[in-house]
């Protein structure tokens, strides 16, 4: 890494991390007291602890039970997690927080919950049934350096069939309310929308912004199908989400590199899929960079509810008599929240948008009595205001315009350096090369050497190899592997060819060519043929084939 760039990296860096200090403290001298003062925990979510601003973003993953939910996981990563299930039956039961740690393990849900250092002590509300299906699973992987994965159990179809022994849509909500982006995931073989499956998706409400619709599986339907199971989807979806606006719906099939489609693959779809891939992707690598904008856009919005139901709580207490006839007031004011809302709306010149739904609110207010809250407190809501007119303005301009880069994922390791690449199947890795402006590389190195650890062989694959059938034929792998390890002579290229092409086609997929292009580099060191393969097998996961 050249002195230059890790200079800005560290100066970026530093601006991030004053900025989220910054943040915490805000909200602890000045929202969370007035979310204490009138028990805003009560009626919306607990008060954040640190580590809740200071996390890294989060992706929740929702749907039914074999929607590809773990299979997408294992597709962004290039690799499993610790812990993982895969079936065509329910399998994964509990919610995964994958995260970033220094070796692969798993940390039960009382042990995460307790723990100092990860953001979920609030979970502990929920009780000892919720706690013993959650787990947090680390792993040293690079994408998990800047997010958070959070997988569910899948939902199942028809009516609610079974009780889970927690409140399945309030743990929903809190994820929710954590997570930077929501994909909601559907197979077009299942489009019914269950009963808990209904109740999840409306307590997303007002987190309408970070939900994106996935619809998975596409490739094992033809072009007629799928227009037909786009549109009966979104007919269910609407009945669902009772917004005007319609939801973005990527269209894709989220396979792992190293595993094969299960059930017929219809090519027709090849493109569309391959370009709402790309954009999914994209917005999932723009997660990092707006993170901390998030953050403060989320406190922003608690703080601006916080101010309002304090304003709510102050004015239903103030307006109890002094000595007689409390309850029965309290009734009135109940039984006639909406007339309440507007008049403490008027009073204060507070946003209609602003103010809870005042069902919900009775509900909640009947855990309480109205005469132990507090009254209104102008120096707490006068703090609030400072933070929203003054203090978060503030923090916003502090940002830096650019994104965060990733040192790892833009230099080479000719330096000597250390660097950390994504698995050679991680889905973010390998859409940098179709992505990226200015280089076809992931890396951005120079595509026309044959250099290992300057080029990405899949980015080679994908200029030479036939689009339609994502194959290269015999006589261009023959060229590229001449240019690349003529050195070696026929002999050896020759039992190269027979190890890559195991399936003796006579052509190569994409993960075959890298096989067969590591293989080459090994050899190229003078390493055995044994020793390479058993290497090149073991770097891209597919020690099975190595067996053969």
């Amino acid at each position: 890494m050249t002195p230059a760039i890790a200079e800005a990296l560290t100066a970026e860096e530093r601006v991030y991390q004053e900025t989220v200090r910054q943040l915490q403290k805000t909200y602890a001298k000045k929202i969370k007291p007035l979310e204490q003062a009138y028990c805003f925990e009560g009626f919306h979510s607990a008060p954040l602890t640190p580590q809740d601003i200071g996390s890294k973003p989060m992706v929740l993953l929702l749907g039914q039970y074999s929607t590809g939910k773990t299979t997408f996981v294992e597709y962004l990563l290039g690799e499993s997690y610790p812990g993982a299930h895969v079936g065509i039956e329910p399998t994964t039961d509990r919610f995964v927080a994958i995260m970033s740690g220094p070796e692969p393990k798993v940390i039960p849900g009382h042990a995460a919950a307790v723990s100092g250092e990860l953001p979920f002590s609030g979970l502990t509300k929920f009780g000892t049934k919720f706690l013993s299906r959650f787990q947090v699973a680390q792993l040293n992987n690079p994408l998990l350096q800047n997010l958070t994965l959070i997988d569910t159990p899948g939902i199942l179809s028809g009516s609610k069939q079974i009780q889970r022994g927690y409140d399945f849509t309030a743990v929903i909500n809190w994820f929710a309310d954590r997570s930077d982006l929501i994909l909601l995931l559907f197979d077009g073989f299942k489009l019914d929308i269950s009963d808990e499956l209904k109740g999840a998706i409306q307590s997303l409400r007002g987190h309408e912004d970070k939900v994106r619709i996935v619809l998975n599986k596409c490739d094992q339907v033809d072009q007629q199908q799928l227009m037909r199971v786009y549109g009966a989807m979104m007919w269910s979806l609407g009945k669902v989400i009772p917004t005007p606006e319609v939801n973005r719906v990527y269209l894709g099939s989220f396979w792992p590199r190293y595993k094969s489609p299960v059930g017929t693959v219809y090519e027709d779809n090849a493109e569309l899929i391959a370009s709402e891939q790309r954009d999914l992707l994209r917005d999932l690598r723009s997660i990092p960079k707006n993170a901390a904008l998030r953050r403060v856009n989320e406190i922003v919005k608690r703080a601006r509810q916080a101010r309002v139901h304090a304003h709510i709580i102050g004015h239903l207490r103030s307006e109890l008599p002094a000595l007689f006839g409390k309850d029965k007031k309290a009734k009135a004011m109940v039984d006639d929240l909406p007339a309440e809302f507007r008049r403490i709306q008027t009073r204060y010149n507070l946003a209609p948008g602003d103010f809870p739904n005042p069902d919900a609110f009775k509900n909640d207010l009947e855990a309480f009595k109205i005469v132990d809250f507090n009254k209104l407190s102008l120096k707490l809501i006068a703090n609030a205001d400072e933070a929203l007119s003054a203090d978060f303005p503030k923090l916003m301009q502090q940002f830096p315009s650019g994104s965060r880069p990733s040192a790892e994922i833009q230099e080479s390791s000719e330096a000597g350096v250390a660097v950390t690449l994504p698995p050679p199947y991680s889905a973010m890795s390998m859409a940098a090369a179709s992505s990226s402006v200015g280089a076809r590389n992931p890396f951005g190195e120079d595509t026309n050497s044959l250099s290992p650890g300057v080029l990405r062989y899949r980015a080679v694959f994908d200029e030479i190899s036939d689009p339609q059938r994502r194959m290269l034929s015999g006589e261009a792998a023959r060229r590229v592997l001449l240019e690349s390890a003529s050195v070696l002579g026929n002999d050896l290229l020759r039992e190269v060819w027979s190890v890559a092409d195991w399936d003796e086609r006579g052509e190569l997929d994409k993960v075959q060519f890298e096989v067969a292009m590591r293989l080459c580099e090994h050899l190229k060191n003078k390493e055995p043929m044994d020793a390479a393969k058993q290497q090149v097998f073991g770097e891209l996961g597919l020690l099975s084939k190595f067996s053969q």
